[in-house]
């Protein structure tokens, strides 16, 4: 086995994220709003108009593993500090055939050490059960104060 590559995504990567992004539904058996061409355009075409958002991918020599994404926002500025940013960490996911290997860990690790070289305020997670503990690993925490509504629903 070659070795894992952890990097951001460049505009040519997109398409290969795309098609990651494609696997992870079919593989949690959600029905598709169209077609896996028409998706893949879509998303490789949001992506390169979403200057808040940065992709990584995890690469086994030719072939893309993983993903995660960081989502960037822009906060409301205060007294004491006027440029204010958080993070949110989005759409980790590994291919079952390369997961518990440390993928995914290094997925996070990229992610949060982007984080702190943009001097991001904090960042979140919306993590599923099975990938808290890897959350945890990497510094997350549960927090009592984070609250969360799904307006309209």
């Amino acid at each position: 086995m070659s070795e894992i590559q952890i990097r951001r995504a460049t505009e040519t990567d997109l398409p290969a994220a795309a098609e990651l992004r494609w696997q992870w539904l079919l593989e949690l058996d959600q029905r598709p709003q169209g077609s896996r061409e028409d998706y893949v355009a879509y998303l490789t075409t949001w992506a390169r108009s979403a200057p808040g958002h940065e992709c990584f991918l995890a690469a086994r020599g030719d072939a893309v593993i993983g993903m995660a994404w960081l989502a960037i926002t822009d906060r409301v500025p205060s007294a004491a500090a006027f440029d204010r940013r958080s993070g949110d960490l989005q759409s980790v996911y590994v291919l079952a055939a390369e997961r518990h290997h440390g993928v995914g860990g290094q997925l996070v690790h990229a992610v949060v050490t982007r984080a702190a070289e943009l001097g991001l305020e904090h960042l979140t997670v919306h993590a599923r059960a099975l990938a808290i503990d890897l959350y945890q690993r990497h510094g997350f925490a549960m927090q009592p104060r984070l609250m969360l509504l799904k307006p309209g629903g």
